[in-house]
């Protein structure tokens, strides 16, 4: 940081935050409100005189609370700048001024509590985003006396006792007593790989090193301390990691696979009891210990709902933002010139942070140094004639590629735009066209696979699968007509087939960039052909790869239901799932459960369908798009029929997945 803050061409803005980031790649404008420290960061040369004189007293931070600081400090050692900062909160106040005898002590008259935000505005190329991580609290696991027990600490609050620069100045004591501790305990995976929901369900990487190393630093230190590590599994994967663990074991470090289930204390003598069953021995163990520390897990950070809205980002499962590829864009966000390095995309060591963020340092070179960006030819395109001015496909386009102001056409800045083609599905209008993916060639595909004489419909017959002896040479099934999102559902089909997966052969793929493309009226025309099932499948409800477009599949599904289900047909004929690239196994089951629901549509209901449906209009929108606050509700499931009774929150985002089949394709009923 102290070679950033000399670096002459770049500008550090410590103490800051950013308010807002608005445009596109090549063309962020950034809104940064710089704090007031209250103390001239120029002028102060950091002697402390105004440190002994402050009345206030308050927990280090930075030393994770084990001593204290003023109202005015230095954040942490080798901060930049290297000056004192006041917290308002916690000083006795500038107005009226109840103290000020920091202002007294300060020959260099640094201090001024006149001092106000600034607002700074800047334009900027391309942004990367390294914000990141926190340490898991591990108060809500109090089983092993957290809380309790002044002796149980955490694998933080452990470096600071022995970091030279901790309040101990690297010395080791108890909390307690002050004394040496002769025999040490350390739990892996507090807060991380926890299945009951406490916790985390991820492997947070850093943990087993991080306690190898601290075993080799204490053997080194103390020769004759006894330590004990308690673990499920020790995961040392890494360029000379095993090596570290091996030479840890070597100096007499024992590792017991099992977590403890249970921590006493002794109230006289201040030592703990733990049990644990050690389950390679097989043989439940109990050890005394004079201190135990808790290997706690990394989580995302607080604020990170903040980053993720300012950048149109979009986050894995666990939490943290998640890349536009795993193994092609590791450190690109799903946002054009925004790029991830560090803890903000996963957690990981220094190591794999240090090459992350060098590889998002020359992306975001690259980038800049051209003379002009390229984007692939798939983005949308505005025809003004058509365009009614009517703003549904702004607030749609995740990306925020669409400008749209009253009475006046929406435009597409291409260089933000995606190509995911949300907003092509939203126009009722048909202004907006899809490059390389238009509805005419869409519509087109759709003829050829329902086209009348590839297939043979004999109204009378139980269902659509005659004996193979009456079919004509060459004659096909009534095929079941499936929007494939790219990425996931696509490419997890493909999986199947390299896999060699065996699943009913009745269905054709229509491969659309995300499953928010379908537009309504593709799956009421597909109905309208003679389709007996039609499949929207796509990107895992929580990892779009265009950050949240898959959202929009799910309301225009809901609307559809309600249309179909108002026209006489069964809504149950229209399914959602979710598919991911590496899902075939998946694949090849949604295709064998589609094969029995397709076994039961019969040539009458499709004859029915045909003619219910064309004069009906293509619905947009769902009763549940009308819903302002949390409603009870009912939630039926199209693959199994299960339904079952919930509390349905318009405001919250969470994927619906039914308790009996963990089918996607789940309807909501209201009233």
């Amino acid at each position: 940081m102290m070679d950033v803050g000399r670096h002459p061409r770049i500008e550090l803005l410590a103490y800051s935050e950013i308010e807002d980031i608005s445009g596109y790649v090549g063309n962020f404008k950034a809104r940064v409100r710089k704090k007031a420290r209250y103390v001239d960061e120029k002028e102060c040369t950091a002697c402390g005189d105004c440190v002994p004189v402050c009345p206030i007293v308050k927990p280090d931070e930075f030393q994770t609370g084990l001593s204290t600081r003023r109202a005015i400090y230095i954040p942490f050692p080798q901060a930049v700048p290297s000056s004192y900062i006041i917290n308002m909160q916690e000083c006795l106040g500038d107005n009226p001024i109840a103290c000020g005898k920091c202002m007294e002590a300060c020959d260099k008259k640094c201090i001024s509590f006149d001092m106000r935000d600034e607002i700074i505005e800047f334009e900027v190329g391309a942004v990367i985003v390294a914000t990141g991580m926190e340490a898991y609290d591990p108060t809500e696991m109090d089983e092993y006396g957290y809380t309790r027990y002044e002796n149980v600490i955490t694998s933080l609050e452990f470096e600071r006792l022995i970091s030279a620069g901790g309040p101990t100045e690297g010395h080791l004591v108890r909390p307690t007593d002050r004394r040496t501790p002769q025999r040490i305990g350390f739990v892996q995976c507090v807060g991380s790989r926890s299945q009951d929901g406490r916790g985390n369900p991820y492997c947070s990487n850093i943990c087993c090193m991080n306690t190898v190393k601290d075993s080799l630093l204490l053997k080194d230190h103390y020769p004759d301390i006894d330590l004990t590590v308690f673990y499920m599994d020790m995961r040392a994967f890494g360029k000379g990691f095993e090596d570290l663990y091996m030479r840890s074991r070597a100096a007499g470090v024992k590792y017991i696979r099992g977590l403890p289930g249970e921590v006493m204390e002794d109230p006289e003598t201040r030592n703990l009891r733990v049990v644990v069953e050690n389950t390679t021995a097989r043989r439940l163990e109990e050890h005394e210990l004079d201190m135990l520390i808790l290997s706690i897990g990394a989580v995302p950070r607080h604020d990170s709902d903040v980053v993720k809205q300012l950048l149109t980002l979009s986050r894995t499962p666990d939490g943290f933002f998640m890349e536009s590829h795993p193994k092609l864009k590791p450190v690109d966000a799903p946002t054009k010139g925004v790029f991830l390095a560090g803890c903000a995309e996963s957690p990981k060591d220094i190591k794999d942070s240090v090459t992350q963020a060098s590889a998002a340092a020359s992306r975001a070179e690259i980038l800049l140094s051209a003379p002009t960006i390229k984007v692939e030819a798939i983005t949308a395109v505005v025809d003004e004639a058509l365009c009614k001015a009517c703003g549904l496909c702004a607030p749609v386009c995740p990306y925020g590629a669409i400008i749209w102001e009253k009475k006046q056409p929406a435009q597409v800045i291409s260089a933000a735009c995606a190509g995911c083609g949300t907003c092509a599905a939203e126009c009722q209008y048909q202004a907006i066209a899809m490059r390389h993916f238009s509805d005419q060639a869409i519509y087109a595909q759709i003829d050829a696979m329902l086209e009348v004489g590839s297939w043979k419909l004999e109204v009378g017959c139980s269902n659509l699968r005659p004996p193979t002896s009456n079919l004509q040479p060459g004659a096909a099934r009534p095929p079941i007509v499936v929007f494939a999102c790219n990425w996931c559902s696509y490419a997890g089909a493909d999986t199947a087939g390299v896999g060699r997966m065996e699943y009913p052969p009745n269905a054709r793929l229509i491969r659309t960039m995300c499953s928010g493309r379908v537009d309504p009226d593709f799956v009421w025309y597909s109905f309208r052909k003679g389709a007996p099932l039609v499949l929207v499948s796509g990107c895992h409800y929580a990892d779009c790869h265009y950050i949240n477009a898959n959202r929009q599949t799910v309301r225009r599904v809901d609307a559809l239901w309600e249309g179909l289900e108002k026209q006489g047909v069964r809504p149950e004929r229209l399914q959602l799932d979710w598919v991911s690239a590496a899902e075939g196994q998946k694949w090849a089951k949604v295709m064998q459960e589609l094969d029995e629901l397709w076994a039961g549509v019969t040539a009458e209901e499709i004859e029915q369908t045909r003619q219910a449906l064309q004069e009906a209009k293509t619905p947009i929108r769902s009763a549940l798009d009308r819903l302002k606050q949390p409603t009870a509700a009912t939630m039926l499931c199209m693959r199994c029929g299960n339904k079952w009774a919930v509390t349905f929150d318009p405001a919250a985002d969470e994927e619906r997945l039914c308790p009996r089949c963990r089918s996607n394709s789940v309807r909501v009923l209201i009233g």
